[in-house]
C-alpha cells in the first residue's frame, strides 16, 4: 500500500508539533503539507525545522487548497471554524479528515455532519486510545449503577481555551448513553453559592485550569456509603498524535461517514 500523503493543520502549534514529530518516525505515513493561518509569523519556515528535527523541506503555508487536492488525510488540532472550513475540503477532495479540535457550536457541528456525507470524518474530543477505551468503560459503569452521582473533573494547561474540555463532554456522552438520556438536558455546570441539592440524574462537570498540565480526567460514580473513580492522565501530547494517525490509517478505503476514535477502536 502506498504512503498516506497527509496534511496537518496548525503545524507550529503544540500539537501541529508533535504531529510533525510522529509523522517522521511513523510507517506508512508521509507529511505532505503543513498549514497555518494567514499572517502566522512562522508562515514559510520548515515545518520539521519547528519540530525539533531535520528540515524536510514542507513549509507552512496559508493556502489549503493546493495540499487537500494532493493528500489521502488531513489531521486538524486548530479552531472550530477553521475545522469546519477544512471539513468542507475534504468533502469536495473526497479524503479522510480526522478532526482533534473541540468547542464547537451547534451550527458547526452540523455543518461537519453535512461535509461526512462525501468524506470520512473521524472527530473525536480526544485521540487518546486510552482515552476511548477509558469512555466504554465509562458508559458500562453509568449503565450498571443506575442509581449512582456521575460526577466529571478535568484539569488542562492555563492557554486551554474551553471548558468543559471536549474528553470531558465526551466522557458526559458516554456516561448519558450509557443512562439513556441526553447530556444536554441533564448536565450540571459551574456551582456557585447556594445551590441547593444536587440534581437527581445529573452529569456534572468541574473545570480546573493551570500550569502546562497536558490532560486529567476523572470521572466519579457516587453511590451511598462507596465511590468508583475512573480516571486517565495524559503525560505527552504524543499520545494524541499517535492516535490521530492511526484513525488516518483506519480512514482509508472507508465509506463517507463521521466516524469517533470508537470506531477506530472497534469498541
Amino acid at each position: 500500500m502506498a504512503d498516506i500523503n497527509t496534511v496537518v493543520a496548525g503545524a507550529s502549534g503544540r500539537m501541529g508539533r508533535a504531529l510533525v514529530r510522529e509523522i517522521a518516525q511513523a510507517h506508512g505515513v508521509v507529511l505532505s503539507g503543513a498549514l497555518e493561518a494567514e499572517g502566522h509569523p512562522e508562515l514559510g519556515r520548515d515545518a520539521g525545522e519547528l519540530a525539533g528535527l531535520a528540515r524536510n523541506g514542507v513549509k507552512l503555508t496559508a493556502d489549503p487548497l493546493p495540499l487537500i487536492v494532493d493528500a489521502q488525510a488531513v489531521i486538524d488540532f486548530t479552531r472550530p471554524t477553521v475545522s469546519v472550513m477544512l471539513a468542507g475540503l475534504a468533502a469536495q477532495a473526497r479524503i479522510v479528515h480526522v478532526i482533534g479540535t473541540t468547542g464547537f457550536t451547534p451550527e458547526g457541528e452540523a455543518r461537519i455532519k453535512s461535509a461526512s456525507r462525501h468524506a470520512i470524518i473521524v472527530k473525536s474530543g480526544n485521540m487518546s486510545l486510552g482515552v476511548t477505551l477509558l469512555a466504554a468503560l465509562v458508559e458500562r459503569a453509568a449503565k450498571a449503577l443506575p442509581g449512582y452521582d456521575v460526577e466529571i473533573l478535568e484539569m488542562h494547561h492555563k492557554l486551554k481555551v474551553d471548558a468543559p474540555s471536549g474528553t470531558a463532554l465526551l466522557l458526559g456522552e458516554a456516561a448519558a448513553r450509557g443512562r439513556g438520556i441526553s447530556l444536554v438536558k441533564n448536565a450540571l455546570r459551574a456551582r456557585d453559592g447556594e445551590t441547593g441539592p444536587r440534581r437527581e440524574g445529573g452529569i456534572g462537570f468541574a473545570s480546573l485550569r493551570g500550569g502546562s498540565v497536558v490532560g486529567e480526567h476523572q470521572v466519579f460514580l457516587a453511590g451511598v456509603g462507596e465511590r468508583l473513580t475512573l480516571s486517565h492522565n495524559a503525560e505527552d501530547r504524543s499520545i494524541f498524535a499517535r492516535g490521530a494517525l492511526e484513525a488516518a490509517r483506519w480512514g482509508q478505503g472507508k465509506k463517507p461517514g463521521l466516524y469517533s476514535m470508537t470506531d477506530v477502536l472497534g469498541l
